[in-house]
């Protein structure tokens, strides 16, 4: 019988002395499906072999929190790219949270990001990034110089543009068509051409394949990982109205006239009308971190440092705690520090709100981005990049909008079963109409299946909560008021 043994290493929090480890290794080593089990006091870690059929990783980390000692989590931030709706998010974070090693994974459709809090010894970031491609997305690890800047925003801004114009001037002259069959639009001149199936084929084609590629690519996605998603009811939706009139313009070579119930109009304006909710949705996650911006928009983006008896101006990035600092009038403090010598006061309302100028002599703390009004002054850094009390603004408010509240997720559940049922319903539908309602008429019936499949997308269910935490949360910053997560802004609300 081959050797099913697995071993993991995992970073323990808590030993203080050698008998603490001695105690963790004892623990382990009686737990059934533990093969041997050493923990190392030096590293923080103890290395376990154990047979998976018997014991899963999370009894593991139990057994030794139950010892009164903690496991060590590493926590990264993603940027994810490709999803189209909360069923994709929902996906992924499904897919995420059933990995070996990782404890619990967020995904936010609003803000395109995962925040996962994982086991180092059991998954590594890039495996989790595999994961995510896999599911056919694409995953990148959050940087500083990714969190600065907005540019995948920007350009999804624009190409979701140029795919609407193209669409539209493509859909509206089959929409000009469609109207002017209607009785009270009789005035509206009815150009032969447009009335044309294959004028009206090469019109739509376009629009349907080329501008709506990214759905059909969404829904190949989706359903290869044995899924379904908003892309899958606008593919389904759209393709059963434009292969039925294909077939209807085939069916009417060689007759005379024009053939009726055409829909090649419905399948290019309902790929229009849903290109320009993606252009509004665009729009929305663009604007989604103008009050982060704003903050780290404060920031001084240089210092003045003595090192060796020497000035220099250096990046703040490179600001070391101890640096002296020189600081002139107008100028921003760039860290959170110690005045060391002069006096001046400090226009400290960004953090306070107090729009009095506060006096700041040797000895006193100043903090970082806020503004010497009139003297000059040193400083000693005292904190530093992500210890000052901007970054931990800035880290709260982030926090906050990427936080998840009840009400969200009982969305993002709804969400993940929606498409299926409805594609259930659109085809019961499809066949009430079709054997009792209107008996034999199959383009009636296709009406009716193509409303259900493509008016039913979940994109605002999975969306407005996101939206709304980032947009409330994001507004109360620029107030000076600040929510540690969705769910208290929910008992706000509540």
């Amino acid at each position: 019988m081959a050797n099913t043994s697995q071993e993991t290493t995992v970073d323990v929090t808590g030993m203080t002395c050698a008998a603490c480890a001695t105690r963790i290794e004892k623990g382990l080593n009686k737990l059934s499906g533990v093969e041997k089990a050493t923990v190392n006091l030096a590293l923080d870690r103890a290395s376990i072999r154990y047979n998976p059929e018997e014991l899963s990783p999370r009894e593991i980390y139990q057994k030794i929190q139950d010892l009164g000692y903690d496991v060590k989590l590493e926590q990264t931030d993603y940027t994810i790219t490709g999803m189209t709706c909360a069923a994709c998010s929902a996906r992924i974070e499904k897919v995420l949270n059933k990995q070996p090693g990782i404890e619990q994974a967020t995904v936010n459709l609003a803000l395109e990001t995962a925040t996962v809090h994982y086991h180092s010894g059991m998954i590594s970031s890039q495996d989790i990034m595999k994961k995510v491609d896999d599911l056919g997305y694409k995953a990148t690890e959050k940087n500083e110089e990714l969190q600065r800047s907005n540019d995948h925003r920007e350009e999804a801004i624009k190409k979701q543009q140029q795919k609407f114009i193209i669409s539209l001037l493509l859909s509206l002259p089959l929409l000009w068509t469609m109207v002017g069959h209607f009785g009270f639009l009789s005035f509206l001149p009815l150009l032969e051409i447009l009335i044309n199936p294959w004028v009206q084929m090469a019109l739509a084609t376009p629009v349907q394949f080329f501008i709506g590629k990214q759905f059909y690519v969404g829904a190949y996605k989706a359903l290869k990982n044995k899924s379904a998603n908003m892309d899958v009811l606008v593919a389904l939706g759209t393709s059963a109205a434009y292969f039925y009139s294909v077939y209807l313009a085939v069916e009417s070579i060689g007759h005379e006239g024009h053939p009726m119930g055409l829909y090649f109009e419905t399948s290019a304006i309902l790929i229009t009308l849903i290109l320009l909710g993606k252009l509004f949705e665009a729009r929305a996650k663009g604007r989604s971190s103008e009050a982060i911006k704003k903050l780290m928009g404060l920031q001084a983006k240089h210092a003045t440092v003595e090192r060796n008896g020497q000035e220099m101006i250096l990046p703040i990035e490179e600001v070391l705690v101890g640096d002296i600092l020189h600081v002139k009038p107008g100028e921003r403090i760039p860290v959170d520090g110690e005045v060391t010598e002069g006096q001046s006061a400090m226009d400290e309302s960004m953090i306070t709100g107090e729009s009095i100028p506060v006096d700041k002599h040797p000895g006193d703390n100043v903090i970082g981005a806020t503004i010497n009004k009139n003297g000059f002054i040193k400083m000693k850094a005292t904190k530093v990049g992500k210890d000052t009390a901007l970054a931990q603004i800035i880290k709260v408010v982030e926090d906050a909008q990427g936080s998840k509240a009840p009400i969200q997720r009982m969305a993002d559940t709804i969400s993940g079963v929606f498409v299926p049922i409805v594609v259930g319903i659109a085809v019961i539908t499809f066949l009430i109409w079709f054997l009792w309602i209107d008996p034999g008429n199959f383009a009636s019936s296709l009406e009716k299946l193509i409303a259900v499949l493509v008016i039913a997308c979940p994109c605002a269910l999975g969306l407005a909560t996101p939206t709304s935490i980032m947009a409330g949360s994001g507004r109360a910053a620029e107030y000076g008021i600040l929510f540690k997560g969705g769910e208290h802004l929910e008992i706000l609300i509540g």
